[in-house]
């Protein structure tokens, strides 16, 4: 079953109603973001949460020693860096995260993506690949990128699950599902009804549109050794 994250989390009702919708993971973004938060409004969500899920911090070109704390303190499960983190960066950070900490690694889709996806997987020991339009902002897009074109350049032998963003939303995600059959899904702005605040209704449409695009996937990513 795809993994779905609703991401630019700001508030305790929409963390709510995304698990209800059947959200695996919140996404709370402490970089620069129209949904920037506070580590201990995140505290405070996570607390209240009315069931266990992947809680993910975003982070961007900041202080390991920083993102660790915030990550602690905050309650987090996982942390994903969207900047121009490289592979000595994400091994510092796995020795100083918590034990169990999962990391996440965004990678534009640029040339050579695959070899970055590689070199994250074996050389920083990353979780998951996060694919997203390649820009010169750091951080999401909300852009879509060529999912049948980038499909056949894949690395299908890396040992990493990929999650794929970008532009998504209700009417295509279950299309990137089928094309690039991924570990997961990432959505901000696709189910937003303005910055920082999300509409039940698409929130509801994206994660269902996901459940029925599962079984339908062209592709079925798998790292190798897993079931």
């Amino acid at each position: 079953m795809t993994w779905v994250k609703i991401c630019g989390t700001t508030n305790l009702e929409d963390a709510h109603m995304a698990i209800e919708a059947g959200a695996d993971a919140l996404g709370f973004i402490f970089a620069s973001s129209a949904r920037r938060v506070d580590p201990d409004l995140v505290r405070e969500i996570v607390a209240d949460l009315p069931r266990p899920v992947e809680t993910v911090g975003v982070f961007v070109n900041q202080p390991v020693e920083h993102v660790c704390e915030v990550a602690q303190y905050a309650q987090l499960t996982t942390i994903q860096l969207h900047g121009d983190e490289t592979t000595e960066y994400v091994r510092d950070l796995r020795t100083q995260a918590k034990v169990g900490m999962r990391i996440v690694k965004a990678v534009p889709v640029l040339a050579k993506f695959g070899e970055a996806m590689r070199s994250f997987a074996e050389q920083g020991g990353v979780d998951a690949v996060l694919l997203d339009t390649a820009s010169y902002v750091r951080g999401g897009t909300g852009e879509t990128w060529d999912w049948i074109d980038v499909a056949q350049f894949l690395p299908r032998t890396v040992g990493v699950r990929f999650i794929v963003a970008g532009g998504l939303s209700p009417e295509n995600v279950a299309d990137a599902v089928k094309v690039l059959g991924p570990w997961g899904v990432d959505v901000v702005t696709g189910v937003e009804r303005e910055p920082g605040k999300k509409d039940p209704g698409k929130v509801k449409a994206f994660v269902d549109a996901v459940r029925k695009a599962d079984g339908r996937a062209s592709i079925k990513y798998k790292v190798p050794g897993t079931k």
